[in-house]
């Protein structure tokens, strides 16, 4: 199937094994920030710092869907998802990321699951995105070797919980922008600007990931294991070697420093020299721990990268399409992304655990007509489309995200959602993307 051929787009054209669903995140949309012994995460403690979120919000209410769960699940069965991706507020279970257990905190989660099966949508966990005890990071957070401990406790205890209810459990989303973003160049929770820290941060995310994988398989877990990473195929500017080099450098940033470590047991060397001191410190046996066997790995796509070692490239500087975020719209990337990875490594199923992209929507008459989301959605299933068609073992497609969300640095101003928030009154309102998407999933 090309991508040009929208009239081909049906959800016969996947096998019906195929997992169809959204996305969400904890800090993003659950609010109850202060209820029920909730501790506070890395996030709340960036919010409450001026200047650290574009509008000055946080997440102490978000979209309440810690008390409005029962109207967003009826949301999915309205768009006929068969799979729904969540993440867990660890803070929420163990309030200091260590010591006793949260029972309330546990609780809710177990209605979100009950009331997930009950209407036959399948469960995708992910432990880790971004919420960080702020009780761990007070002991220095990533950056201290003691919290891969501590994450594989709080692992073990979910797995034990609840991993006979999950059909998928990631262990990390992200782990590039908690140590980028967040340990680097500081736009993100904790808000560190320290390369050194950033890579040493990178290394124990992956570290985690690698003892939590074996410490649940030792439990006996049957679910499907693996982790979510933010990937791009990455293009040069221009043809100068400059240009060349410096997207192989990038690449290898963003790419390749996780997966050659997950799927290949080794850091890639071109980085490795790059980074000079600021290489973290690996202890013997880490690597082999970081490459254990995945029964998925995540894949988050929004947009490729172009890079140039003069003048940053700006896709609306160039009149190309973006989206609210500025992100250029660019379907053709995931194909490329995605027949790369198959080609370069030995990669076990895929899942495209995000995709989707801002835009500025209104409400009007009642309805939310987001053409060009829909455009977008449309272009990129139709990626994972030729992906599949060139031999790519894609299994699943969520879109990012169910609802209108805090969006992180952005707060409340970027609304990636196929669902609008008004945030003054928590109404919920199904965008055209919406219906789109529910009309696709029932084969119209």
């Amino acid at each position: 199937m090309g991508l040009d051929d929208a009239a081909d787009l049906q959800r016969s054209s996947f096998p019906s094994t195929f997992a169809w669903g959204v996305s969400t995140a904890s800090f993003q949309i659950e609010g109850a920030a202060r209820e029920d012994g909730r501790g506070p995460s890395v996030w709340d403690t960036f919010c409450a710092t001026p200047g650290n979120i574009a509008d000055g919000s946080d997440g102490s209410v978000a979209c309440d869907h810690y008390h409005r769960y029962v109207e967003d699940l009826d949301l999915l069965t309205q768009l006929g998802v068969t799979s729904y991706r969540f993440s867990m507020a660890w803070s929420r279970v163990q309030p200091n990321g260590e010591g006793d257990w949260n029972e309330p905190g546990f609780a809710f989660y177990d209605r979100l699951l009950t009331g997930l099966a009950e209407r036959g949508i399948e469960a995708h966990l992910t432990l880790n995105h971004w919420d960080l005890p702020q009780a761990l990071q007070d002991k220095g957070g990533w950056l201290n070797p003691e919290i891969i401990q501590r994450f594989c406790d709080y692992a073990c205890e979910v797995g034990r919980r609840f991993g006979h209810r999950l059909a998928s459990l990631a262990t990390h989303n992200e782990p590039w922008v908690v140590a980028m973003l967040g340990h680097d160049s500081g736009i993100f929770a904790p808000g560190l600007k320290d390369r050194a820290v950033a890579m040493q941060v990178a290394h124990h995310l992956l570290v985690s990931h690698g003892v939590a994988l074996q410490a649940l398989r030792a439990q006996g877990l049957q679910t499907r294991l693996g982790i979510v990473l933010n990937l791009s195929p990455f293009h040069a500017a221009t043809e100068s070697l400059t240009d060349q080099h410096k997207t192989h450098l990038e690449d290898g940033m963003l790419v390749r420093w996780y997966l050659d470590a997950l799927l290949r047991g080794h850091y890639p060397e071109d980085v490795w020299q790059h980074l000079g001191d600021d290489v973290p410190k690996v202890n013997p046996g880490d690597l082999t721990t970081i490459q254990q066997p995945l029964d998925f790995l995540g894949v988050n796509y929004y947009t490729r990268s172009v890079v140039s070692a003069g003048a940053p490239w700006s896709a609306k500087d160039l009149g190309l399409p973006v989206t609210d975020m500025e992100w250029e719209i660019y379907p053709q990337g995931l194909t490329e992304l995605l027949v790369r990875l198959d080609r370069d490594y030995d990669m076990p199923p895929i899942f495209i655990t995000e995709n989707g992209a801002a835009f500025k929507d209104k409400v009007e008459n009642g309805q939310v007509n987001d053409l060009e989301r829909v455009a977008y959605l449309q272009s990129h299933i139709k990626a994972v489309a030729a992906a599949r068609q060139a031999g790519v073992n894609v299994q699943a497609y969520f879109v990012w995200s169910l609802l209108d969300n805090f969006e992180w640095a952005s707060g409340y101003a970027k609304r990636f959602g196929i669902v609008h928030i008004d945030y003054q009154t928590l109404k919920r309102t199904p965008k055209q993307s919406a219906l789109w998407y529910g009309q696709f999933l029932r084969g119209r």
